[in-house]
Parts: C-alpha cells; sequence; structure tokens
C-alpha cells in the first residue's frame, strides 16, 4: 500500500517516512498543491497526508483506492470533506497537538494589546519616552473575555486566564452547558458576547456558516474598546470590514494570526496600522508541537491502512 503526502513546510518529514516503511508501506513524498498537479499523483494512493494541498470534489473523484486523507493541523477547509465521505475515505485531522501553543498565543496578544505594548515600542524608538502616547489604558481585572467557539483551545485558555479576574463567557451552539459551568464561563449567545466582550477571541474552524461571521454588522455591535483575535482562520473575519472598524474607531484593535490571504500580501494595510499585532500563522509553533503533528499524522495513517477506526476522524 502506498503513502503520498502532498505538501509540506517542515524542514524533513523523516519521522513519518520512518514510521510509514517500518509499518510495510510505500512511502512517496511531494510539494504539490493544485488540483491538476494532485489527480494523478493520488490515483493510486491508499492514504494521504496533506498540508495546503487543494484536495477537492474532482481530486478525490479520481482515488480509486483511498482509504484516508489525514490533514496536518486542525483545520480541513482545504479538504473536500462530503466528497471524501461519498467516496468512503475517511478524513481526519490532528486536533491536539498544538492546544497549549495557540492557547499561550491568544493570552499573549490580550496582555500585549490590553498594555499596547507596540504603541509603547515605537514610541520608545522615537524617543517619546512616556506612556502618553498609548493612552487610555484600562485596568485588565473586571474586563470581559469573550470566546467564539469553546472547544480545547478556548477551554484552555479560560482555565488560564482565571487567575486574572476576568469575566469569561462564550460561545458555541455545539458544547453542552455543562461544559460551560465546568470552566466557570458563562454561556451566552452570539450577540451577546459581541456587545459585552473587551476581548474577543475567536476559535471556530471555517464552514459556510462561519465564513465572514466577523463582518461590519458585528463590529457594530462591539465596544469601542473592543480588541479582537484570531488565531482560527483569516476568512472568519472579513478584512474589509475590520479596516474599516479600526479606521472609524469601532473598536480599539486586533491581534492576527491568520489572514484572509496567505502568505499575507506585504502591501495589506492592516499591517501598518499601529492597534494590530500580526504574526505569521504561527501561533501553533514550538518545536515540540511541530514533532507531535508530524507524528500523530503518520500514526493515524498506519492506524486506518491496518484496518482500525481512525483516531479523529472528521467525518464519523
Amino acid at each position: 500500500m502506498k503513502v503520498v503526502i502532498t505538501d509540506y513546510e517542515y524542514e524533513d518529514v523523516d519521522q513519518e517516512k520512518e514510521i510509514i516503511e517500518q509499518a510495510g508501506f510505500e512511502f512517496k513524498t511531494y510539494q504539490l498543491k493544485t488540483p491538476q498537479e494532485l489527480i494523478p499523483v493520488l490515483k493510486d494512493a491508499d492514504a494521504v497526508i496533506t498540508q495546503y494541498g487543494d484536495i477537492n470534489h474532482q481530486v478525490i473523484s479520481q482515488m480509486e483506492k483511498c482509504k484516508v486523507i489525514v490533514r496536518y493541523g486542525i483545520g480541513y477547509n482545504n479538504i473536500d470533506v462530503n466528497a471524501a465521505t461519498e467516496n468512503n475515505i475517511y478524513v481526519c485531522n490532528v486536533p491536539d497537538y498544538c492546544i497549549d501553543e495557540v492557547s499561550n498565543h491568544v493570552i499573549m496578544m490580550i496582555f500585549s494589546l490590553s498594555k499596547k505594548l507596540p504603541v509603547f515600542s515605537k514610541a520608545s524608538t522615537e524617543e517619546d519616552f512616556s506612556y502618553r502616547k498609548a493612552k487610555p489604558i484600562f485596568r485588565l481585572a473586571g474586563q470581559t473575555l469573550g470566546l467564539v467557539g469553546f472547544g480545547r483551545i478556548p477551554r484552555l485558555v479560560a482555565e488560564k486566564m482565571q487567575n486574572f479576574s476576568l469575566n469569561i463567557i462564550a460561545y458555541d451552539p455545539f458544547v453542552d452547558s455543562s461544559v460551560f459551568e465546568k470552566y466557570g464561563v458563562s454561556q451566552v449567545s452570539l450577540d451577546e458576547l459581541l456587545k459585552l466582550s473587551d476581548y474577543i477571541s475567536l476559535h471556530t474552524p471555517l464552514t459556510e456558516e462561519t465564513y465572514h461571521l466577523i463582518n461590519h454588522d458585528a463590529f457594530l455591535k462591539m465596544k469601542s474598546n473592543a480588541y479582537i483575535i484570531n488565531t482560527s482562520r483569516g476568512e472568519i473575519i472579513s478584512e474589509k470590514d475590520l479596516l474599516e472598524a479600526l479606521n472609524k474607531n469601532l473598536i480599539a484593535g486586533a491581534g492576527l494570526d491568520v489572514f484572509e490571504k496567505e502568505p499575507v500580501e506585504p502591501n495589506n494595510p492592516l499591517l501598518s496600522l499601529p492597534n494590530v499585532i500580526v504574526t505569521p500563522h504561527s501561533a501553533w509553533y514550538s518545536e515540540e508541537a511541530k514533532r507531535s503533528l508530524q507524528k500523530k499524522a503518520a500514526l493515524e495513517v498506519i492506524n486506518v491502512l491496518q484496518g482500525n477506526k481512525p483516531f479523529n476522524p472528521v467525518n464519523k
């Protein structure tokens, strides 16, 4: 049986190669992303690991032997899950490799935005060594943190932030109320969250329902002193509407690890705003997380090819 890695951005895939070949399977790697490139190399693959490859309906319809497609990461919006399901192919992700890293990244952005560190840093280099450029700054204790989505990562954010005397609320229609109670988080509607929160952190997958979930109407509901943080998927926020909201002072600022188009274009106006913190889709990264991700993707493939149910199926 043949296992194909369509594309990857890591230094090597030696770990995957060792795991897969030791299990007795053929191992092939490429750096291919477009459907036209992928169709011929995936036609006879028994299993696929992909990072950014566009595995759409056209590609899946030509896959004659595939049993499982595994995505390097938590999100899987580059895979047509419905088409895979129709063709009896499991789609799997790796949902637990970077929970600590992303939750820390969110908290880092909350702290940096609350203390306006980018503003202070720039002012200090321009010999304006005072606090006045960053006025006003408000005490973090007593403010409200709103979590849009309440899966693994936002639950850990809530757990870590409990000691900072924040009021934590969350919106997730797919999570039972008992889970909110367990973490000491108030369950609210999305409209309530937008209106009440001083910090809003996005943790939803990208779907038809969540595409541009945060748009002009959403920004109008937010506090003028609110900050929005996105470590999920760029398309959840309408960047055009976000830019308008920032320019019109509808909200106070943003922390962005993801963008609608990646790599982000250098002339994107969001990059030059003093009240926006930008990181290059790196919230997930630590050496430990990277090794865990690569290992777990390979082990998932072996698990399914050996006739077992997958550990983390998206299409159950």
